[in-house]
């Protein structure tokens, strides 16, 4: 699941909402109950933001990666 989402941050570009559903995808073959306890946030709350229609907050990002095992890093763009 790491490399298909490595993938979708590459093909996202500017796509926030691109991010959003990738997340949305591997919360829901990890198990949105679990996620939603992990993360304290409700699970109709999570499948709304990582639906690719919602608008998660960056903290919201952030507790869904970590609780899914992953975390960010800034890297440098191609120039």
């Amino acid at each position: 699941m790491l490399l298909y989402l490595d993938a979708c941050f590459d093909e996202a570009g500017d796509d926030a909402a691109f991010i959003a559903k990738a997340l949305g995808n591997i919360a829901k073959a990890r198990g949105m109950t679990d996620l939603a306890r992990d993360t304290g946030l409700g699970r109709e709350s999570l499948y709304k933001a990582l639906s690719g229609e919602g608008n998660p907050s960056f903290a919201t990002v952030l507790k869904v990666m970590h609780a899914l095992g992953y975390k960010l890093h800034p890297e440098l763009a191609d120039a």
